[in-house]
């Protein structure tokens, strides 16, 4: 069976994916999912101890992720969602997997369009430049606005109950700065036309990734000659992975790894 990595951004768990494991199990995959450095095993855990994320960088999430991958029975299918999805395609670009999705990814080194709603949303830990050695929590009513704008209070909060987590702020400083910055971390090989299948996938009512930022992206892959396509889902937003519709994503990522020939 072919491994499928999951990988998480910001301000979820791990355990987020279960609900796709089970899914990409029952199709034939063999899947995983693995915390960032010093995630503790439950989201209580790591609301009980935020410390434990500081200041960890893209640096040491993309390498801790290349470790986990060198551990697989056979190189991956990555899944990642919002910082997940731009490390999914470092690690893609650096052909350590055999295709990638990447949902809602967080903008990546050459990728300008800063919609306001991304300020926004981000503004938690931007709000303090002590954050960037620090781990940040989102309020109940700030991953509401971040994360789900698209479902009912109701469901935002229960949620933010299930899965919300504090989170390293380092990552999103570095992206922030990564158009001035020669050797930044979130930079994406874009045009190695060798590695394997991409697809880019967008919710039109994401405030913390907006479309103009997927769409830059893919943008960015138009020299490549590697697979790269883009899927919208526009009534959805940054919450598609965990809220009520989240097999709906699911499915569709299922359906593109099929029409890649990609083996279960």
């Amino acid at each position: 069976m072919t491994p499928v990595l999951f990988i998480h951004g910001l301000w979820l768990h791990s355990s987020s994916w279960a609900p796709w494991m089970e899914m990409f199990s029952a199709a034939g995959y063999d899947p995983y999912a693995a915390g960032w450095p010093g995630e503790p095993d439950t989201v209580e855990a790591a609301r009980a101890n935020p410390d434990a994320v500081a200041d960890v960088g893209i640096d040491d999430l993309v390498e801790h992720h290349a470790k986990l991958i060198a551990e697989l029975p056979g190189k991956p299918i990555l899944v990642g969602h919002s910082f997940g999805g731009m490390f999914a395609q470092k690690l893609l670009g650096m052909d350590l997997a055999v295709a990638a999705v990447a949902i809602d990814a967080a903008q990546f080194k050459g990728v300008l369009p800063l919609p306001l709603s991304s300020l926004h949303a981000t503004f938690p830990v931007f709000r303090g430049p002590s954050n960037k050695h620090r781990a940040v929590s989102l309020t109940e009513e700030q991953f509401r606005y971040a994360f789900a704008g698209a479902v009912s209070e109701e469901e935002s909060r229960e949620l933010w109950a299930a899965w919300a987590i504090p989170s390293p702020g380092k990552p999103l400083f570095e992206a922030a700065s990564a158009n001035f910055s020669p050797h930044s971390p979130a930079t994406v090989a874009t045009r190695n036309a060798e590695r394997g299948p991409l697809l880019l996938t967008m919710g039109g009512q994401d405030r913390t990734v907006p479309e103009a930022i997927t769409k830059a992206e893919y943008k960015k892959y138009r020299d490549s000659g590697a697979i790269t396509d883009l899927h919208e889902f526009p009534d959805r937003s940054h919450s598609l992975t965990i809220d009520h519709g989240w097999m709906e994503i699911a499915r569709d990522a299922l359906d593109w790894l099929d029409e890649q020939g990609l083996g279960r």
